[in-house]
């Protein structure tokens, strides 16, 4: 069993949720939903042995930047 940690945010008409643990995004109609289907492509992820290795996050911190680009 593996703790995730993710993000969700969103972008048009969806709600985005990422993992940090792994490289896996996913989305829904509201953030639950969304949430659901991250757990779900993460679990097929981890599946794949041939897959990156799981990351351990102990804390996390989520910013926000402008930068002149």
């Amino acid at each position: 069993m593996h703790q995730l940690k993710y993000i969700v945010y969103k972008e048009d008409k969806y709600y985005v949720s990422q993992c940090l643990n792994v490289d896996v995004a996913s989305f829904g109609n509201n953030i639950d939903e969304a949430v659901e289907n991250l757990k779900e492509a993460v679990e097929l992820y981890l599946e794949d042995e041939t897959n990156a290795p799981y990351y351990n996050i102990d804390s996390a911190l989520i910013g926000e930047a402008v930068v002149n680009a």
